[in-house]
């Protein structure tokens, strides 16, 4: 699942400019016993099972040989329980030299993983996925793309939506009419500084329309 989403998105193109490597670890390569077991059921009962200490440690153990030391490194491990994951927090992740991911399954992991190991826990959100690739591949990829040198146009990136606690503008393309819809004539103007007047007041109006949540977190929107 993981190797997939790598080689068809930004994430490729970061390891071919040797700006990211990446270390895909396999559980079962350290499960327990002839059939490599990496899940039990809970102590006390219940439903599910729970992905067991033994080979998440050996498997942690060496993701930080792979990634060369515990320097300025994180484990990371996506749950319900985290600091809700969001571009602030992408961009401070995106400065730190070693990460490593641990993927959870079924009920989660044993509790002792993330009183070993685990430095850092986020959640993408209130609501349930069926493994813990799908949020770590977020995760991933919105660290990655804020790492220099990746995308071709780093500053694009920086004027994503969230990038300032602000939504993005609209934008439009060729052609510059279809069906009866054109293009606002600011845009066609060739006034780069009534552009960009345009456009940051159509920011402030989408956020405070539709997030106004974002707005109260940033005191300089609220005033613009």
């Amino acid at each position: 699942m993981i190797e997939s989403v790598v080689q068809n998105s930004m994430l490729r193109q970061a390891i071919e400019r040797e700006k990211v490597d990446f270390h895909i670890i396999n559980l079962r390569d350290f499960g327990e016993g002839n059939y490599h077991q990496i899940d039990d059921k809970p102590y006390g009962g219940g439903p599910g099972m729970v992905l067991m200490a033994g080979p998440l440690f050996k498997a942690i153990e060496d993701a930080i040989e792979k990634v060369g030391g515990e320097d300025d490194l994180r484990v990371i491990f996506p749950s319900p329980q985290g600091i809700q994951w969001s571009h602030t927090v992408a961009e401070e992740n995106s400065k730190i030299t070693r990460l490593i991911v641990i993927c959870g399954h079924y009920k989660g992991i044993d509790e002792r993983v993330i009183e070993k190991y685990v430095t850092h826990e986020y959640s993408i959100g209130d609501f349930v996925v069926t493994s813990g690739e799908i949020p770590t591949m977020i995760i991933i990829d919105s660290i990655v793309r804020l790492v220099p040198g990746v995308m071709n146009n780093l500053e694009s990136a920086l004027s994503d939506s969230f990038a300032e606690n602000l939504l993005d503008s609209p934008f439009y393309t060729q052609p510059r009419e279809i069906e009866g819809l054109t293009v606002p004539k600011v845009l066609l103007s060739g006034n780069h500084k009534e552009i960009d007047l345009w456009r940051k007041d159509h920011r402030l109006k989408r956020t405070k329309k539709n997030r106004p949540d974002l707005m109260e977190k940033n005191k300089k929107n609220k005033s613009e």
